[in-house]
């Protein structure tokens, strides 16, 4: 069969993609161009003045505050990325190689994950590792003595509820892309005399690596706008971006710089996704040239 290539120029395919491209234009880039104006005015007796001066981008990029946040935000979307990934790994493998008989009802659990509520979730953790929660009343009973553990309040915390509500995604797209690896694949390694680790490091972790690039970007995106985590499982120990947009907007009621702040962290996310869009031109490009 031959390949069918579709260029933009064609009428069908442009009036295809028409009620798309209305839907973003009127619900993301018409929002986006009133943020990025909103950001170049200020502020009098908590009123929003239209100035349109720069003097909320100085405000931004003179304040080490601001930065030490956003600094912070990255450090812990990334570690939450490496958490999700290592954690998801061995289960996506296991539901394609190990638990057949137990796939379709753990897939069914994991669609409930990105169901469930993340306000219930996170929650229940703190009902769980509260001093005077579940964990540490199970800890008292064999001798550890009370308020044994004192996890809640604290970067740790926060880190924990962060992978807890977004390892789901990973474990989806690591699975989707082990569950299109082809056996014969595979079974040729073990044919040539090659070990089940390193085929797995040889042969199944490259084919994967589309589903580990895009399980964390996706997890590494939406932990930039994370805030219930930092704020009820963090106590406020560990700021997060989104956390101090909220109290900008909120608390400060300053609108210009929360407008500022929201563009600076739209920015952190398509640089990211560029940056990953990117990394698959050049892993394809490799592997056309193979």
């Amino acid at each position: 069969m031959a390949d069918q290539r579709k260029s933009w120029r064609d009428r069908g395919l442009m009036l295809a993609t028409l009620p798309v491209s209305a839907l973003m234009l009127f619900f993301f880039l018409v929002p986006l161009g009133l943020t990025a104006a909103l950001s170049f005015q200020s502020t009098k007796y908590y009123r929003v003045v239209w100035s349109w001066d720069t003097g909320t981008w100085i405000d931004v990029f003179t304040h080490g505050h601001y930065w030490s946040i956003m600094l912070q935000t990255i450090t812990m979307a990334l570690a939450c990325v490496a958490l999700c990934i290592i954690i998801s790994l061995p289960v996506a493998y296991a539901l394609v190689n190990r638990m057949r008989s137990v796939e379709n009802h753990v897939k069914v659990l994991i669609v409930f994950a990105f169901l469930t509520d993340a306000v219930l979730k996170t929650f229940g953790w703190v009902l769980f590792l509260d001093r005077t929660g579940v964990m540490n009343g199970m800890l008292e009973t064999i001798g550890f003595g009370p308020a044994a553990t004192d996890i809640l309040f604290n970067p740790g915390a926060t880190l924990l509820g962060m992978v807890y509500n977004l390892l789901p995604y990973t474990i989806f797209t690591i699975y989707l892309s082990l569950a299109r690896i082809d056996r014969d694949l595979v079974l040729a390694a073990y044919d040539a005399g090659a070990s089940r680790l390193r085929t797995f490091w040889e042969v199944t972790l490259p084919l994967s690596r589309p589903g580990v690039i895009a399980g964390g970007v996706l997890v590494f995106v939406l932990s930039l706008g994370v805030f219930l985590e930092s704020k009820v499982m963090g106590g406020g120990t560990s700021p997060m971006a989104a956390e101090l947009i909220r109290q900008t907007f909120e608390t400060r009621v300053n609108w210009p710089l929360g407008a500022a702040l929201t563009l600076v962290v739209i920015a952190i996310g398509v640089l990211t996704l560029g940056g990953a869009g990117a990394l698959f031109l050049h892993l394809n490009s490799r592997k056309g040239t193979a």
